[in-house]
């Protein structure tokens, strides 16, 4: 059972420090996957100081739980509702039959030299 406390540190532990590094380098915006990231390995962190009673980590990690929980709750109520599809109306040029195919009168004639 150790040794399971042990593998939660640090997972946390490559959660937040994965998370941490693609939004350093740009590879992802501090946006919803960031915010999971930061809950999950504060999560495992919580489990293991709690294992160890190291209660300052305890703290400290449920501080970051609740940050990232209130932001991920505060992006979920900013997103705005799908707009519905919305279908162009059809534009009908002058001449073409509804259809949508052009109809031709009278076939080009090949001229010989």
């Amino acid at each position: 059972m150790e040794l399971l406390w042990e593998i939660s540190g640090w997972a946390g532990a490559v959660a937040i420090l994965s998370a941490y590094l693609a939004v350093s380098m740009g590879w992802l915006k501090a946006g919803k996957g960031f915010q999971i990231a930061n809950l999950l390995g504060s999560c495992a962190f919580i489990i293991n100081g709690a294992f160890h009673e190291a209660w300052p980590s305890v703290v400290t990690n449920v501080a970051w739980f609740l940050i990232s929980a209130v932001a991920l709750v505060r992006m979920r109520s900013q997103q705005e509702p799908p707009a519905a599809a919305v279908e162009p109306a059809p534009v009908q040029f002058p001449g073409v039959p509804e259809t949508g195919q052009l109809a031709i009168i009278e076939a080009p004639q090949a001229r010989c030299a």
